[in-house]
């Protein structure tokens, strides 16, 4: 059920190098989302930035959203600056969720940088549901990292200043080489190249692979049709993020 609703924001802190976590309270989108799902934002008070930005609901406390984002633009600098007590105007929740409730017994989450934002939520869901839990996490630099509220968490770095010198789905294929996974399902988000590396792997070892996609969403609701990714399969070409993800298996689409 998506809600539009003005709501007061209760916490804000940065985590690592221009990421920040911010929550907002709001019961009934926390009563009616689900891991994978996103909430678009009113970033400013005036006309301008005029787009809403979309969100990945990253945790749900008590009555509280949990957004993870990094600062890239006036939007985002602007959600950074919000003070609590200070008013966001959200609609959500938005989107199809996760697939969580397949049959598999070990989650694999894969993200690269701010990619992670999703996976706090589903990990707790997964909890739930008595699945075991591997995350594997990369970004550019230590700085850059935020492993917040993860389960067996496996870090790496383009540069090598902590965990594993390389890719985030180098170092996945390096444990797949040396792990028996029981039963594995692929979980990914992040950057367009890294999705498409972890595509192949998901391929290549003929693992389900759920993708959680940053497409650019203007309106967050299929209206404006600025969101799409080219479908494997089926009469039309294209799928909108917005609507008919962002959570895909990744045999439904191509990553370009």
């Amino acid at each position: 059920m998506m809600l539009q609703r003005i709501v007061p924001v209760t916490f804000r802190e940065e985590i690592a190098e221009n990421v920040f976590v911010l929550r907002f309270e709001c019961n009934e989108i926390v009563c009616s989302a689900s891991p994978g799902q996103f909430v678009n934002i009113r970033c400013g008070d005036a006309c301008l930035p005029l787009l809403r930005r979309p969100f990945s609901i990253s945790r749900v406390l008590g009555d509280e959203v949990e957004l993870l984002f990094n600062v890239v633009g006036q939007g985002t600098r602007m959600l950074a600056g919000k003070r609590v007590g200070d008013s966001l105007d959200v609609l959500g929740p938005l989107g199809l969720p996760f697939n969580f409730g397949a049959d598999f017994k070990t989650g694999l989450i894969v993200a690269g940088g701010v990619g992670v934002a999703p996976f706090p939520f589903l990990t707790s869901v997964l909890r739930k549901k008595g699945k075991r839990i591997v995350t594997f996490l990369g970004a550019r630099t230590a700085s850059q990292l935020a492993p917040t509220h993860l389960d067996d968490i496996h870090l790496a770095t383009d540069d090598g200043t902590k965990g594993y010198h390389g890719t985030v789905v180098d170092l996945l294929r390096s444990y797949l080489d040396q792990h028996r996974v029981e039963s594995p399902r692929l979980f990914g988000c992040g950057p367009t190249n890294m999705l498409k590396a972890l595509t192949n792997v998901a391929q290549e070892m003929n693992i389900e692979c759920e993708l959680s996609l940053e497409g650019d969403m203007a309106c967050g609701i299929g209206l404006c049709q600025g969101c799409p990714v080219e479908r494997t399969k089926g009469e039309r070409k294209y799928a909108l993020v917005c609507v008919e993800g962002p959570t895909f298996n990744s045999k439904d689409i191509l990553i370009p």
